[in-house]
């Protein structure tokens, strides 16, 4: 099985942001707006928001003399010792802040051997998490989260997944044909997030955006009450957005 590698704007940021990073770790006593421009080759209209996003995350902290230098957050990634710790950490306090800024519960997903996996998922009170009466791993044809690991795959990874998991109906609008279904992953741009509108479950709409690091495929989800499918595709696009933040946890 290959993966389809094909940029968006969550990778380019990504890259930016390691590039400030490791300037960043140069600098011990600390390094400039000014100096991060010049050696980074990153424009302010660029930067700035890259350093409000690594400020938030705790990647990077600002001292008295407006001087950058390594933040927490950076520090427990960059150790050795508990590192999957530290990273599982860092991923649930990115996510509990994704579901406060796109109002919704939000998943985070990865393809591991053959298998759709929710790693990690911050819900809420007002933000409910999706009722998985169906497993989640038998029934990617029917959720975005799903559909988006298996579009990032290449044409025989899709097929394999299939072979070995029944597209059973589970609404009315459930997609059942093997042929529609790899046709519409197909034509799905990487850029568009995946949409499930009650197709997993009646009464939940779901969007999905791919986080791809390294081999494993891998996406960012969230879930709403379908009395809130108007506000599906806008807080998608936020979603997307702010994919940057957990590609910035994998990469580190």
């Amino acid at each position: 099985m290959a993966l389809r590698h094909e940029p968006t704007a969550p990778y380019d940021s990504t890259q930016d942001a390691l590039r400030v990073l490791e300037t960043v770790a140069r600098h011990t006593t600390g390094v400039t707006d000014a100096e991060l421009t010049r050696e980074t080759g990153l424009g302010t209209e660029r930067l700035t928001p890259l350093l409000r996003m690594l400020r938030r995350e705790g990647y990077v902290e600002q001292v008295t003399d407006g001087a950058y230098v390594t933040g927490a957050a950076l520090t427990r990634l960059a150790s050795a010792h508990h590192h999957e710790e530290a990273l599982r950490d860092q991923l649930q306090q990115t996510l509990d802040r994704l579901r406060d800024c796109v109002g919704a519960a939000v998943y985070m997903s990865r393809y591991v051997d053959g298998e759709v996996t929710v790693t990690q998922y911050a819900d809420g009170p007002a933000t409910p998490a999706v009722n998985e009466w169906v497993d989640f791993r038998s029934c990617a044809h029917a959720t975005a989260l799903g559909k988006s690991l298996l579009g990032q795959l290449d044409h025989d990874g899709r097929r394999d997944h299939l072979s070995r998991h029944k597209m059973a109906r589970l609404t009315s609008r459930t997609i059942t044909s093997d042929t529609l279904l790899l046709s519409r992953l197909a034509s799905q741009p990487p850029t568009v997030p995946v949409l499930d509108l009650q197709e997993y479950a009646v009464g939940t709409v779901c969007a999905a955006v791919p986080i791809t690091a390294g081999s494993t495929a891998g996406c960012l989800a969230l879930s709403l009450p379908v009395e809130h499918a108007h506000r599906l595709r806008r807080a998608a696009e936020t979603l997307n957005r702010n994919a940057t933040r957990v590609l910035l946890s994998l990469a580190i």
